[in-house]
Order: structure tokens, then C-alpha cells, then sequence
């Protein structure tokens, strides 16, 4: 029935807004930044013809310095999605996309080898002037892993944005004058009278239009007619 439905509805979307997948998804994002921030990115050989020569491993830390306070900032943001609701949340779940695409680029441009890769190892290298980069060998593998990282975040952030509106939208619906007052008017009018209803639904139900005292009196009428043994005049 009607008001059965709508009550139903409000229940059900109420378990619904608890934001566990995306917490999830930002938990593994923000451990899939770090590990990968701890890897070898890079690993740079050079030579400068007066020593042996050098081989230095770039982490992901050193090669994209933002990379961990990336991570912390996702682990911020599971603390933030339990703390903000509705119209905050959607805005969390905007900064959140945004730290993920920021968090992705590196890992992407190195994973399909675009930019200056032995140049920039070089310099993170801090070899000196004399040196020479004589080789520069990628580790694909980190690099993946902060894009998958990052894919996780931006999926978070798209989920706690749908989330907001969703909520926000059944929150409305379910606050709407118009919709209560139909409410209240189909309880009353399915009521049995075994359950009370509360003050509000009785008032709600006035507002509709719809009487409780006559509803309360048809179904008595409607009880009396159906007992054993009533004649029709």
C-alpha cells in the first residue's frame, strides 16, 4: 500500500547511506600510494669519467614528492567522509577525485614513457656537474600501482558524490510536505485501529483532508457487518 511503501522506502535508504565501499576504496588507494611511494621508480646509472660508475634508485617519495602527503590526505579524508554529511560530503567526494587525478599523472606519464625521464633522474639524482646520465631503467610496476591507487580514489570520490545526492534527494522527498500528508492519509485510511498512530501522522492526515474520527467510525460500521449472525433489515 501506499504509506506501507513509502515508510518501507525510508527504511531501506537509511542502511544505504552508510559509505563503507567507498572508506574501502580510499583505505586501499591511500596504502596503494604509500607502497607505492616506498618503491623504486627509477633507477639512474651515470659516470663521470673520474670514478667508478654510479647507479642511484628513485623511490616514487623522491620522484613525485607529493605523492605520500597524497596518501595522508586520503586517510584524512575516511576520517572526514564519518565526520561531514549531505552537501559536505558531495564536496569531499569533488576533493577526493581531484587528489586522485592529481595522484595518477606521474605513475601514467612514466608507465607510457612520456617526458624527459633521464634528464629529470638525473637531476633528482643529484649527480654531479661533471656526471653523465649513461642510462635510466623504469620500474613499471610502482608506476602502475599508483594509477591503480588513483583509480580507486577517483572511484570513492565518485560514489560518496552520488551518494550525497541520493541521500539528499530521499531526504527531500521524505521532508516534503506533500508527500507526508499523502502518507499520513493512506496509514490512516489502511488502519485497522489495533496500532495507535502518533499525533503527527493524525494531524498530517487533517491537513490531507482525510477525517480519522469518520475513518475510525466506517471501520467499526465495517466490523459490525461482518459479525456472525447480523441480518439485514
Amino acid at each position: 500500500m501506499k504509506g506501507e511503501g513509502l515508510t518501507a522506502g525510508a527504511q531501506v535508504a537509511a542502511p544505504a547511506a552508510k559509505p563503507v565501499l567507498p572508506v574501502i576504496l580510499l583505505a586501499v588507494a591511500a596504502a596503494g600510494l604509500w607502497a607505492s611511494s616506498r618503491m623504486t621508480w627509477v633507477t639512474v646509472h651515470s659516470a663521470d669519467n673520474l670514478t667508478e660508475p654510479r647507479t642511484d634508485n628513485l623511490d616514487g617519495g623522491t620522484w613525485f614528492g607529493a605523492l605520500t602527503p597524497l596518501a595522508l590526505v586520503l586517510v584524512a579524508a575516511i576520517a572526514a567522509v564519518f565526520a561531514v554529511k549531505g552537501v559536505l560530503r558531495q564536496l569531499l567526494g569533488v576533493v577526493v577525485a581531484v587528489v586522485a587525478a592529481v595522484a595518477a599523472v606521474p605513475g601514467f606519464a612514466l608507465t607510457i614513457g612520456a617526458g624527459k625521464t633521464d634528464e629529470r633522474a638525473g637531476t633528482l639524482a643529484e649527480l654531479p656537474g661533471r656526471a653523465t646520465v649513461t642510462g635510466a631503467e623504469t620500474h613499471i610496476f610502482p608506476a602502475v600501482l599508483s594509477v591503480l591507487a588513483a583509480a580507486c580514489a577517483l572511484a570513492a570520490g565518485v560514489l560518496l558524490t552520488r551518494r550525497a545526492e541520493t541521500t539528499a534527494q530521499l531526504s527531500g522527498k521524505y521532508d516534503n510536505p506533500v508527500f507526508r500528508r499523502a502518507d499520513a492519509s493512506a496509514q490512516v485510511n489502511n488502519s485497522d485501529g489495533a496500532a495507535p498512530l502518533s499525533d503527527r501522522v493524525l494531524w498530517d492526515a487533517l491537513d490531507a483532508g482525510t477525517d480519522p474520527t469518520d475513518t475510525a467510525d466506517t471501520a467499526d460500521t465495517r466490523d459490525d457487518d461482518d459479525r456472525p449472525g447480523r441480518r439485514d433489515p
